[in-house]
Parts: C-alpha cells; structure tokens; sequence
C-alpha cells in the first residue's frame, strides 16, 4: 500500500508536458532588397537552419511548435512575383518541431532571429531572406530607365524633350520612365567687349533626389482613428513627387522603397549615398497624444539637441522604427553605425536649414503649419554626412480632420507640389555643383 501510495503521489506532482507554442499570425514582405518572414507567437521561440543546394532551399526547424492552420496559411502567403520564394513547404518533421521548407529561387543569405514584444507585437521569429549578391540602388535605378551618367562636357544646347501629357502619377507604369537629358541652367557672365572668350566648361549632370517614405512592412507607422496607416499615405505622396520631379528635365529620383516593405534606418541613409543624392527627403505623417494637434512642420538634424520638447519626442518615436521594424541588431555594420552617429556636419545642417525652410514656405501656402519654423532634432535617418536632409510630417494623422485630407487623392497632390516647388526655390538659390563625396 505505502508503495502504490508512493507511486500515486509522485504521478500527481510529475510535471506536465509544456503546451506548445501558439503561432498567432504569419506575414510576408517580399521586397527588391530581400524577402522577410515573420512569425508572430506567444512566446520566444528557438529556430535552427540551413541550405540545401540545387535545387536551393531554405530549411528551418521551429521547437516546441504543433502544426496549426495559422502556420499553414503562410503556403497561401508566397506570392509567384517574390523574387526570392518559389514556394513554402511546412510539415510536423517530428513531436514539437515544425519543419519549414523554402524553396527559393536564387542562392540567398538567411538571417534568422527573434524580436522580443513592442508595440502592439508579441515575440517574433524573423526570417531575412537576402541576396548573395545584394541588390544595389543604381542598378535598379539603371533597369528602370531612371539612370544617366554624370559626365564632364562642354556646355552646348542639348536638344531637350518634347513635353508630354502626364499619366497618373501612381500608375505602375511612371516608374518605368525613362530619365530625360538635361544640362545644368547656362551660367551667364557679363561679357566686355575686348575681354577675349573664356567660356569653361559646365558640369554636365544630372540632380539626383532621394525619396524616403517613413515605414513600411512589419511598421505601419502611425495609424489614424479611422485606420488609415501612415506607411501607406506617405509611400502614395512619395510617388506623386518621384513623378513631378521625373518630368524636370535635369532631376531623378531614387526611393528607399517603393513598396510595402521595411527598410530599416540606417539602409536608408546608405541608399542615399550609395545613389551619390543630392538631397534626401523623408516622408511622413505622425501622430501625437493629443488628437488635437494639427499642422505640417519640416525637421532637420540638430546637434545641440531639439528646439522643442515635441521634436524630441517626435525624433524618439521615428528613431524607434528599427525596433517595431525589427532590424538584426547582430548583423549591423560598424561602418553604418558610424554614418548614423558620428559623421554629421554644420555644413550639412546649414544647407539642411535652407531646403527645410524653402518646402517648409510652400507648404505654409495652402496648409496649416504646426511651427512656422524649420524644427530640429536627433532623428537617426537625417544624418547623412553630405546630403542636405529634411524629415516632413505632413500632416497629423492622428487628427481625424487630417487625416480625412491625407486620404485624399487631391490633397496629396498639392502636398507633393509644394515639395517640389521647395526643392526647385532652393536649387534656384543653391546651383548643384560638381559631385565631391565622402567614400
């Protein structure tokens, strides 16, 4: 008896077997730069994986995982146009461990990590599905016919373009366009009668604008009382402007996406200054506390910290994108971590002030500003050594009547016409010069 009571009590204070973990949804960004998974779940969870060679496959084990329907959706999830997933494979490969199989088409270089809960997100498992090679801004640029080099020639008068009708600045097709030949405007010198000609040659290039709409993928930004996400609002004003100032004869555009994908800070300076831009733009549309607060304003990087206790928190917030984005903190790049923290100029603040101050006027023509001066802060993705940097909240979209705006395709319109005609007073102000860039 005292035995069988023995073996009685020791069943009852045996532990149970650990429930397994719950997938609670399943996400795929498939983008230019690289393909992302997540796995959102409740709790953290442990991942090993591997390749396997031709044909190329991503195989990744996933303990303490059952399969569920959710973990099954993600087959549905892979699109045919992915540039990097042909297909998705997942299987029980034995008890608590989920097998994901992907099959890919190019070699790629996987990233696999865990995001701890923030914001509305619970764990996360992050599958980075990479190119070998990684994709590069001016190629892509050069595919699209949005490339044209930058060479020394005298100064003559091109031929330019005739002007043609403009299509819908959000259809597929205006990112195919072809670049137009430009030459800079034509200096003109007085000339004395008996001074002999001394005509030098011009630079002859192009202007090249960096466009970055805030955002994207895993972050949607701000998001409005009637669900309108800011990623979306600024990523359809990026494009009408990419496409106003596509139809200035000496201005290209390259935007750090032009998609729903996320890019995390740091990648979007270094897209700037691997395109060699002449001005770098950030797009966005905030929210605050309070759905009161109304107004565009216009920010630049600060040194000596913000002008403002609101641009301070507002720096805070937008430089807390990588963590809701979810950016490999192991993987990032000594050199990268240098360009966003070390390497900020006067000259590039000063310059910055001058563009911030010139969209800042323009927007002040037809919107209602929330600071009638350029604001300055510590935002992460301004500081770019050599590249005039503005950050551009266009409105609050936490404000219902704002957002109402935001929505609109005509309001959008204006507010991607002010920013070009911000950008041409400072050109106009401000010649481009001749490229001299930082390695």
């Amino acid at each position: 008896m005292l035995k069988a009571g023995g073996t009685l009590l020791l069943s009852v204070l045996s532990p149970l077997p650990a429930a397994a973990a719950q997938i609670l949804a399943v996400r795929v960004w498939p983008a230019p730069d690289y393909t992302r998974v997540t796995l959102e779940n409740d709790s953290d969870l442990k991942a090993t994986h591997f390749i396997v060679p031709d044909p190329q496959r991503l195989v990744v084990d996933i303990e303490g995982l059952t399969l569920s329907p959710t973990l099954k959706s993600l087959v549905a999830k892979i699109e045919s146009e992915d540039p990097y997933i042909k297909q998705v494979r997942v299987g029980q490969n034995r008890p608590n461990v989920v097998r994901l199989v992907f099959d890919l088409k190019e070699e790629i270089k996987p990233q696999v990590f865990t995001l701890a809960p923030v914001g509305e997100y619970k764990h996360r498992l992050i599958f980075d599905l990479y190119p070998v090679v990684p994709s590069d801004p001016i190629a892509q640029m050069i595919e699209k016919g949005e490339w044209m080099r930058d060479d020394l020639a005298p100064a003559g008068k091109p031929e330019l373009p005739a002007p043609t009708a403009a299509p819908d600045p959000l259809a597929k097709q205006k990112s195919e366009m072809p670049a137009m030949a430009v030459v800079t405007p034509e200096v003109v010198a007085p000339v004395k009668p008996a001074a002999p000609k001394l005509d030098k040659p011009q630079v002859v290039r192009m202007v090249t604008i960096a466009l970055d709409p805030g955002h994207g993928g895993e972050d949607p930004g701000a998001i409005g009382a009637a669900g309108t996400r800011e990623k979306d609002i600024v990523l359809a004003i990026a494009k009408r402007l990419k496409f106003k100032i596509e139809e200035e004869p000496n201005m290209r555009v390259m935007l750090t996406r032009d998609g729903d994908y996320f890019v995390p800070l740091g990648t979007r300076v270094a897209k700037a200054r691997k395109v060699q831009a002449d001005l770098f733009l950030s797009i966005h549309a905030d929210a605050f506390m309070k759905p009161s607060a109304r107004g565009s304003s216009v920010f630049v990087l600060s040194e000596k910290g913000a002008t403002s206790t609101a641009a301070r928190w507002l720096a805070n917030k937008e430089n807390a994108a990588d963590l809701i984005g979810g950016v490999n903190m192991g993987t990032q790049d000594r050199q990268l971590a240098s360009v966003l923290f070390d390497l900020s100029t006067t000259a590039q603040i000063n310059d910055s002030m001058k563009l911030g101050a010139a969209v800042l006027s323009e927007i002040g023509g037809f919107a209602r500003l929330h600071k009638a001066a350029v604001e300055q802060a510590g935002f992460a993705v301004l500081k770019a050594p050599d590249i005039p940097s503005i950050l551009i909240e266009t409105a609050f979209i936490s404000n219902p009547e704002e957002e109402a705006k935001l929505r609109d395709n005509g309001y959008q319109d204006q507010i991607a016409s002010a920013i070009m005609k911000g950008i041409k007073t400072y050109f106009a102000k401000n010649p481009p010069m001749a490229k001299s860039r930082l390695g």
